[in-house]
């Protein structure tokens, strides 16, 4: 984290917000950097990485709005911080003399835009871990079939021991000194601060309204939660977070009784949500200066079961012909539940990514057919490439060292 958190007023965001997602990130990227990277580049860096925006849409005049987030290569929110990351990181190993080996781990949608991210990036190696059965075929597709640089781990377990081994990782000194280790997951800054920038930006486009902004982000990991708290932080404008999550609702929980305790995750048609032990729990009550009353005056938790998220991907469908992803129809429900009770507020659900990630699961439960953009689905017929090994530090320790070798 930075030692402080750089703030502005309410002007800097009434300035900024109106460009796009490239014209932000060069704005927060400047009050972070300085002149660590010259102008020029910086202006480069933004606009390869953002070549894309993050539109809203509307479901309710003022009232509810969807933040589409799927617009990048991979269709999923992740593309913003891993483009990012891959861009700056790019930069930075030109000015080194070995290769950067970046670890992942991924419970579906992370590991689809690390790896289309960084396919090809001079420098870098990128190792990704994922649970055996966990993900769904196309987002598998998306980090098993490009090869090169990219190197894909099947994990037998669950998302929170794929994250164990690339926590142990970092800490294995005999490992650190034969290799380069970063991670491309939200417990890297890299990946924070770029996930700011979707929230102003969508400030932006509904200030003109003129009501607080209350946003309800699906939630796992907590890193694209504590990127809006990043934000807010800095300045912008945010009446309150919603945490819409799963079954696996430590967080909502913890904002309920005050009591932190994680647990083993369970498996649910929301997949890329299911964390039991997320990671970014401290990072987001460093946020708040560790003090519960002004977490909880910030933050408000809701869960859905799966057939509470599917009732909801229908009704969402059935009531603004939208389509929504598992983990969308959370955010959307999570908003709907705190809409009930403040109607002063406008209201903006994160859509994380595609509904043709999830295309079986969507179209049996809509009954509707279910679009895949073609670039998904040229993945389709692709064959994967992948190391299979058990939940086990030392399995992975081993594999690992063959790869760079």
């Amino acid at each position: 984290m930075p030692i402080t958190i750089p703030y502005r007023d309410a002007s800097f965001f009434n300035r900024i917000a109106d460009g796009s997602l490239a014209d932000v990130a060069y704005e927060i990227s400047r009050v972070y950097f300085g002149d660590t990277i010259p102008d020029e580049a910086l202006v480069g860096l933004v606009q390869s990485a953002f070549p894309f925006d993050t539109p809203v849409h509307e479901l309710d005049k003022a009232k509810k709005y969807v933040l589409e987030l799927f617009h990048g290569p991979s269709l999923a929110f992740k593309d913003v911080g891993a483009r990012y990351m891959a861009a700056f990181m790019s930069y930075f190993s030109q000015k080194l003399d070995r290769e950067i080996n970046i670890l992942v781990a991924t419970s579906g949608d992370t590991g689809g835009a690390v790896a289309m991210g960084f396919h090809n990036v001079e420098g870098v190696r990128v190792s990704i871990l994922y649970p055996k059965n966990r993900v769904s075929d196309l987002q598998e597709k998306q980090l098993t079939t490009l090869g090169g640089n990219i190197q894909a781990f099947e994990v037998d377990g669950s998302f929170d021991d794929c994250q164990a081994i690339v926590k142990t990782a970092f800490l294995d000194s005999e490992l650190n000194k034969i290799v380069s280790l970063s991670s491309a997951n939200s417990i890297n800054i890299f990946r924070l601060i770029p996930q700011s920038f979707y929230y102003i930006r969508a400030y932006g486009q509904l200030k003109q309204f003129g009501s607080p902004l209350v946003f309800s982000t699906p939630s796992g990991n907590f890193g694209n939660l504590s990127a809006g708290v990043l934000a807010q932080r800095m300045g912008l404008p945010v009446r309150k977070f919603i945490a819409a999550t799963n079954l696996n609702n430590v967080v909502p929980n913890f904002l309920y009784s005050g009591i932190y305790e994680p647990k083993e995750s369970v498996s649910t048609i929301s997949n890329a949500m299911d964390v039991g032990n997320p990671s970014n729990f401290v990072r987001l009550c460093h946020l708040y200066g560790n003090d519960l009353d002004t977490i909880k005056q910030n933050i408000e938790g809701y869960f859905f079961t799966d057939e509470e998220t599917e009732e909801a991907m229908q009704r969402i469908y059935q009531q603004y012909n939208y389509v929504a992803c598992p983990h969308t129809a959370i955010g959307i429900r999570g908003l709907d539940n705190y809409l009930d009770k403040d109607t002063q507020v406008c209201g903006v659900a994160l859509a994380t990514a595609h509904p043709s990630k999830f295309k079986p699961l969507v179209e049996s439960i809509l009954g509707q057919p279910v679009d895949v953009p073609e670039r998904l689905a040229h993945l389709a017929n692709r064959t994967k490439q992948v190391i299979a090994i058990p939940a086990d530090f030392q399995a992975f320790k081993e594999s690992l060292l063959q790869t760079v070798s």
